[in-house]
């Protein structure tokens, strides 16, 4: 059971069965501009051979099993609705809500599990969300109560009650690259949605050009924290900043529909946050989702993938299971699919970003391990192939062969994926040759040499009828090509 709160388990029982994730479409922003900050640069091409992250959505509302913060949103979508007990009057839901506060105790939280799950899993960076929109702040802010370290919160008893601080060091530990989430909206601070008007949407609910001192007030307020946790929390690689509709009213697409709600102006100054988070942390990637310009160093498509490479650098976040959220059985996406998404992602040169949201207990799902353990034996083998690598041409194949080239030019990788569970090769595997570039070798990944002759503009590989089936060829086989 979720909660030893009675009205928690009575709200987990209306939810339980019907929990499912839904997600708006995030644009990929026109007008990209390259930084120009060397360090800057550095830090962007490091990220970009990195290939493969973790995403974490965590925070209260996991002892309820539901959509992470967006039920408090007063707009009529499928990711918005409200269940459960109280959910018939929104002010007594939003009261419900809020005092999840005084039962989040999570007690078998334990960051290095994770860190070592995902590192044998093969991943590289961590993105951890130190506070989404409800404004609930998993990490020690003194710019507000409503944390996880304040003393209504039962686990700000425990030496590791800063969980973001926890997570960030044991994911360094490990080498990863360290990325704080966080929203620019704040649906919890009275600077931003102002208990003298009800909310009406995701946006602020006041004219900020109309009371400019409060929307100072909460310009100031959104600089402090995010100084908080560019100076409290050791190296920060990315700022994630996700809630696109804080911007200034001028970088409104109107061809957005969720976009279109923006009617007023909502600029929180990001050139002086930006240089006050990179004063701190040289270097800093700043990612002001969906808002083009200067502080969106890279794009971030969400629950899909690009059909085609992308000429800007880019990151497919994406669900392993159906939410962002912790949700009791949740369905996780099997191995195989996991696989399939990296190599289509990194094949047109982006980076992906898999999601599992943490319990309120302070732990993952077990099939969350199990998948990565599954994708971390795949890797232990073909990771070559993904790492520091670059699209490169004809990028796919069909529908089951892709490429990928390494940076230096000195090899193309093909992945042919499965039909089900193992790759079964045939006798002769026709690859279409790497363009302006001879082959001298050919390895199949964990198997070994294989004979090869070019003809037709193409590559004719004999696979041995003993090595058609390998066992440990699941999701798919990979064929190096030295050049």
């Amino acid at each position: 059971m979720i909660s030893k709160n009675k009205h928690n388990t009575l709200f987990l029982f209306f939810i339980s069965f019907t929990a499912v994730s839904y997600a708006q479409h995030h644009n990929i922003s026109a007008g990209y501009i390259p930084p120009s900050d060397p360090l800057v640069q550095q830090n962007l091409e490091e990220w970009q051979d990195l290939k493969f992250g973790l995403f974490m959505h965590w925070g209260t509302y996991s002892q309820w099993g539901i959509v992470e913060s967006w039920s408090l949103c007063p707009e009529d979508e499928g990711w918005t609705v409200r269940r459960g007990p109280h959910s018939d009057n929104y002010f007594e839901y939003k009261k419900a809500y809020e005092n999840l506060q005084t039962t989040f105790n999570p007690t078998v939280f334990n960051p290095e599990k994770w860190a070592q799950a995902a590192q044998q899993a093969g991943m590289k960076y961590v993105v951890f969300t130190t506070k989404h929109h409800d404004g609930f702040a998993m990490f020690d802010t003194k710019q507000s109560d409503y944390k996880i370290t304040d003393a209504k919160t039962p686990f700000s008893s425990s030496p590791r009650a800063d969980v973001t601080k926890e997570i960030f060091h044991a994911f360094r530990d490990k080498g990863f690259k360290i990325g704080a989430y966080f929203s620019k909206p704040d649906w919890h601070t009275e600077h931003y949605w102002w208990p003298y008007f009800p909310p009406k949407d995701r946006n602020v609910n006041y004219d900020p050009g109309k009371y400019p001192e409060r929307w100072n007030k909460f310009k100031q307020f959104t600089y402090n924290q995010i100084e908080e946790l560019m100076t409290n929390y050791g190296r920060v690689d990315i700022l994630w900043l996700d809630g696109g509709w804080v911007r200034p009213l001028a970088s409104v697409d109107t061809t957005v529909d969720w976009q279109r709600t923006i009617k007023v102006e909502q600029d929180i100054d990001m050139p002086r946050i930006a240089a006050m988070a990179r004063r701190h942390q040289p270097g800093l990637l700043v990612v002001d989702r969906t808002v083009p310009g200067e502080f969106e160093n890279y794009v971030t498509p969400e629950q899909q993938v690009p059909d085609k490479p992308l000429d800007i650098p880019w990151e497919s976040c994406m669900t392993m299971g159906n939410s962002w959220s912790y949700v009791p059985d949740d369905t996780y996406k099997p191995a195989r699919d996991i696989v399939h998404t990296l190599i289509k992602i990194v094949s047109r040169g982006g980076n992906y970003l898999l999601n599992i949201g943490p319990g309120p207990h302070g732990d993952w799902d077990p099939d969350a391990y199990d998948r990565l353990r599954a994708v971390g034996g795949w890797m232990a083998i073909n990771g070559g192939g993904i790492y520091a690598t670059q699209p490169v041409a004809p990028y796919s194949n069909g529908d089951n062969i892709y490429y990928t080239r390494q940076n230096d030019g000195s090899a193309t990788y093909a992945f042919m994926l499965s039909a089900e569970g193992t790759v079964e090769l045939p006798a002769t595997v026709r690859l279409v040759m790497p363009k302006g570039q001879s082959v001298k070798q050919v390895e199949l990944l964990g198997i070994g040499k294989l004979r090869f002759k070019e003809t037709d503009g193409a590559l004719e590989i004999t696979i041995p009828k003993n090595r058609r089936q390998p066992a440990d060829l699941r999701y798919a086989a990979v064929f190096k090509l030295t050049h």
